[in-house]
């Protein structure tokens, strides 16, 4: 009686989505309980399920519970949480060099072609560090230090730079070109400080979580995709390497910053010849350390075959002291006394941000090349823009880092020197890359409007359909309208590879024609045009002072949006499927890019199902809404082959095939999912057409009426029924719990499941399966 009642234990374990929900909700019952988990993340259970499966259960009053146990793993606090959390979209270029990793194309058998795909990755996200810090570095030594407390008339309109102005402190102490940049220095050096401080506490938190330990089995075979690999979601020997790295880049580039012009007025006829033998000697002691960052990212990538115990703790440690030691020495021999050495137009910043912005747009083409090849090796029709959605990506992320570095550095400049005549302002190509931006707007304005118009007969052609369909009963032209509109809505979604495709072309033509601008004339477009017809000028000036403010309000707005969206479920639910993804994959290619709370959640899937099943030898419903069918998919892959053939796949409003098969087809792909389905004991997936996120797996063959169910009915009733006395909602993302077809789906797996289930094992040793399993 008692075997038999165990192996009659049923569990479906809920994984939320976007925007989170509550142990209640997610329930349908206000008394739960925490069973095992902190308050970042736990699972939870009603009050009275709690020890459902004690085998005293059906001796109380009411008997053994009827269907499932429901549990739900509440994960929302790993992507939300007070308002100083939105600062992370600050670094948001980082975050989307770091997706561009992921979307490389499937290609089996060309692994030296997928090495050099990361690591071109990885190049372009340190040149993304650099030009973070260098921004940093114009905005506190050139602008501030050198050029306003340089200036007088702009150093008395500032106060606070009176002790560093030459005019207003009567040549005091620091008022002295060399130590106005050593105190500047502590401007950007502080923001590499602080962001190496973010990466290492949330590398502790995430990355070091160590996931279920398990060797392949003996006929275990290498799957289409890497995220049924022992390592994937162990992050934390390669995370900490690259923060080492990125780290000493970013103080080298402070240090190379105050070296430069102290090292220039050294090399003049007749200058002090032990300063500039010290000023040579620094220079090369950086580079030399430079060198070695950069080798160090160009190291060997993750070790995902096994769980990398390794640290390198030697590494980690002295690169980054190394080149603090490097920037106080530099900071030292600039602090220096030198009689007659004045401040005088710009630091040489024009060069560096040139360097930065050919070197990045290098890097993209050379990336777009591999992932070409890759695409060819086995060609993918669904794959986003044709395999070339890494590239595209990282070339937005470069575009952003730039509009950020340039926006910012604008605006300072305009506040402290409101007059324009004081100052000389940024470097040139800064503002040709503000200049940019009016017109990048334009272009994305125009490739909108044929999407919206195709949306617009799409959903005249929807109004006439559900007018037909629904013949007979009381007209409601509202309610027609609004379900066709938001038909027509839910669709362009599969049009977002055109707008991505469009702005990373017109980004990297705009891009390079800024360049070229910017060294051609060396001065800011308005500048350069003064000789040119009056149209000219005046579209050139214009685009400059429009594309300088658009870039600050935008960066303005942005925070303030992102501030909002974390203390707003409304609001960040709106976002939350593009910071979902975002922060879903592992930091494989920048450490400094918002934390992957999937690093956490995944171990904590995986453990709950194979101790579970392990304890009770039960049946297992993984049921997972929108994001949470991501994580349940990555966590059904971690567990060992014979426990995956013993749980079953329920996913709803799912974005695997829609999003992450066409974004990052080598591990969501086709044959990714397909394996999937192969592999778990039984798996549907319920979708709406009114769905904006959600929709078919597509699996090829037979496999797909397998998995999908037809679309589900968004409205259930057009008008009033007699099961509908009131106007039935129109659902689209949520509440597919609600509809019959969710507990229909629930049982047949459940019923599909008893087929092949397994009595409990004993529980010492490693969670294990059993091979057997149901057919799908």
């Amino acid at each position: 009686m008692e075997r038999a009642q165990e192996r009659a234990a049923a569990l479906e374990l809920l994984v939320h989505g976007v925007g989170g929900a509550t142990p209640a909700k997610m329930l349908g019952d206000p008394r739960t309980v925490r069973i095992t988990g902190d308050d970042t993340a736990a699972v939870f259970r009603r009050a009275e399920d709690v020890d459902a499966e004690d085998p005293g259960a059906a001796e109380r009053p009411g008997g053994p519970r009827q269907g499932p146990v429901p549990e739900a793993y509440v994960w929302c606090n790993l992507t939300s949480g007070n308002g100083t959390r939105a600062l992370w979209l600050l670094l948001l270029p980082f975050m989307i060099v770091n997706l561009a990793h992921w979307m490389r194309p499937a290609a089996p058998g060309r692994t030296r072609a997928v090495r050099l795909h990361g690591l071109l990755v990885r190049l372009v996200g340190l040149t993304l560090t650099v030009l973070l810090v260098a921004a940093a570095c114009e905005v506190a030594l050139d602008l501030a230090a050198w050029q306003c407390a340089g200036t007088g008339p702009c150093a008395r309109r500032h106060a606070w730079l009176g002790f560093l102005s030459p005019a207003l402190s009567g040549d005091g102490w620091w008022s002295r070109p060399g130590r106005r940049l050593a105190l500047a220095a502590l401007v950007p050096t502080a923001l590499t400080a602080l962001l190496w401080y973010l990466s290492h506490r949330t590398w502790s938190a995430y990355e070091s979580q160590r996931p279920l330990d398990r060797s392949p089995e003996p006929d275990e075979e290498t799957g289409p995709t890497s995220l049924d690999r022992p390592g994937f979601w162990y992050g934390r020997r390669l995370v900490a390497r690259l923060c080492a790295a990125h780290t000493a880049a970013g103080l080298l580039t402070v240090a190379a910053a105050v070296l430069l012009p102290a090292a220039r007025f050294d090399h003049r006829p007749g200058g002090p010849a032990a300063l500039e033998t010290l000023g040579r000697s620094l220079a090369v002691a950086l580079l030399a350390w430079a060198v070695a960052s950069i080798a160090v990212v160009c190291g060997r990538g993750r070790s995902e075959n096994r769980l990398d115990q390794e640290l390198d703790e030697h590494l980690v440690r002295r690169l980054p002291l190394g080149a603090l030691l490097l920037l106080g020495l530099t900071l030292l021999y600039t602090g220096w006394s030198r009689p007659g050495w004045d401040s005088a137009g710009r630091l040489p910043g024009d060069t560096v941000f040139a360097g930065l912005a050919l070197t990045q747009g290098l890097l993209v083409v050379a990336l777009g090349g591999v992932a070409h090849l890759l695409h060819r090796t086995a060609p993918d029709p669904r794959a986003a823009l044709r395999g070339l959605g890494g590239p595209a990506v990282a070339l937005l992320a470069c575009a952003l880092g730039g509009v950020i570095s340039g926006g910012v550095a604008g605006r300072v400049a305009d506040w402290l020197d409101d007059t324009g005549a004081a100052v000389d302002g940024p470097p040139a190509l800064l503002a040709w890359q503000m200049s940019a931006v009016p017109a990048l707007l334009l272009v994305l304005s125009a490739s909108a409007v044929r999407p919206a118009l195709r949306s617009v007969r799409f959903a005249r052609a929807e109004r006439s359909r559900i007018e037909s369909e629904h013949r007979g009963e009381p007209e409601d032209p509202a309610r027609t309208r609004r379900i066709a509109r938001i038909l027509a809505t839910a669709t362009l979604t599969d049009r977002a590879p055109l707008a991505v495709g469009v702005l990373s072309a017109a980004t990297l033509l705009l891009g390079a024609g800024a360049l070229a601008g910017a060294q051609a004339t060396h001065r800011p477009p308005g500048e350069a045009a003064q000789r040119a017809p009056d149209v000219v000028r005046a579209a050139a000036e214009t685009s400059q002072a429009l594309g300088s403010w658009l870039a600050g309000l935008g960066l303005l707005v942005f925070v303030t949006w992102g501030r909002r969206a974390y203390k707003d479920v409304s609001a960040r639910r709106t976002i939350g499927i593009l910071w979902d993804v975002g922060t879903f994959w592992p930091r494989a290619a920048h450490p400094f890019a918002p934390p992957c709370y999937a690093e956490r959640a995944v171990p904590d899937l995986t453990w709950r199902m194979a101790t579970w099943t392990r304890r009770t030898g039960g049946r297992l419903v993984l049921s997972g809404h929108s994001q949470g069918s991501v994580l349940a998919a990555a966590a059904a892959w971690q567990l060992p082959p014979a426990a995956r053939a013993r749980i079953a796949l329920l996913t709803y409003g799912s974005p695997l095939e829609r999003l992450y098969g066409r974004w990052f087809p080598a591990h969501f792909g086709p044959d990714a999912l397909a394996a999937l389905h192969r592999e778990v004991a039984c798996w549907r997936n319920l979708y709406r057409l009114t769905d904006p996120i959600g929709g078919p797996i597509r699996l090829p063959g037979d496999c797909g009426p397998a998995v999908d169910r037809a679309p589900l009915e968004d409205p259930l009733a057009y008008g009033r029924t007699a099961e509908h006395p009131l106007p039935a909602p129109l659902l689209g993302h949520s509440d597919y719990q609600a509809d019959p077809a969710f507990a229909e789906e629930r049982a047949l797996l459940l019923a599909r499941l008893s087929l092949g289930v397994p009595g409990p094992r004993p529980t010492h040793g490693e969670p294990q399966g059993n091979s057997g399993r149901s057919s799908a």
